[in-house]
């Protein structure tokens, strides 16, 4: 269960002008995450982690991207992510409630996924699991995904299980509108 505060103490408003410059960018007029604000007391932190955002149009479609990062946040136990990614993008990407509870206790198997959204959820399995592809996994990858797909879905993977360190090594509560895993 999250507690109360984070283990490190967010930014209070008011916001340094750059800073509330570049929530204001971000959020798109939202207030900013409970995570960034905790991050955008550190500069260096801060830097590093807006350096590696890869919510920009990519070589990956808004569904297969979402799948990526609902799996990665998913296995990772990281409920906080998860959450926020569902609740802004799963409309948008078109993804069901039986795609998204799969995405935190189903598997590649899972009836709900098309035979590309299968290799990406091995995909991202394998990643998790050996920090690696097999040859049989690569090539099932490369049956439906392009070379910039494929470093696409690694970069992913990588942003995002650093993204739930983050959210869960910092305790940070969930946000308030954000979506809850689902019940299995």
């Amino acid at each position: 269960m999250s507690s109360p505060r984070p283990r490190i103490a967010p930014l209070d408003q008011p916001y340094p002008p750059e800073i509330q410059a570049q929530f204001d960018r971000i959020m798109r007029g939202a207030p900013p995450l409970l995570l960034f604000r905790v991050m955008a007391g550190h500069a260096r932190a801060w830097d590093k982690f807006r350096a590696g955002g890869l919510l920009d149009p990519g070589p990956l479609s808004l569904r297969e991207r979402e799948i990526v990062i609902d799996r990665t946040c998913g296995l990772n136990g990281c409920e906080y992510e998860w959450g926020i990614h569902v609740a802004v993008f799963a409309g948008a990407a078109k993804l069901t409630e039986d795609e998204l509870r799969a995405t935190v206790a189903g598997d590649a198997t899972s009836p709900c996924w098309s035979p590309a959204e299968q290799a990406l959820i091995a995909a991202v399995d394998a990643l998790h699991t050996c920090a690696t592809f097999t040859d049989a996994e690569f090539a099932a990858l490369s049956a439906h995904y392009d070379e910039a797909q494929i470093l696409e879905i690694m970069l992913l993977c990588g942003f995002y299980r650093t993204v739930s360190y983050l959210a869960n090594g910092l305790k940070l509560p969930l946000e308030e509108k954000a979506a809850r895993f689902p019940t299995v």
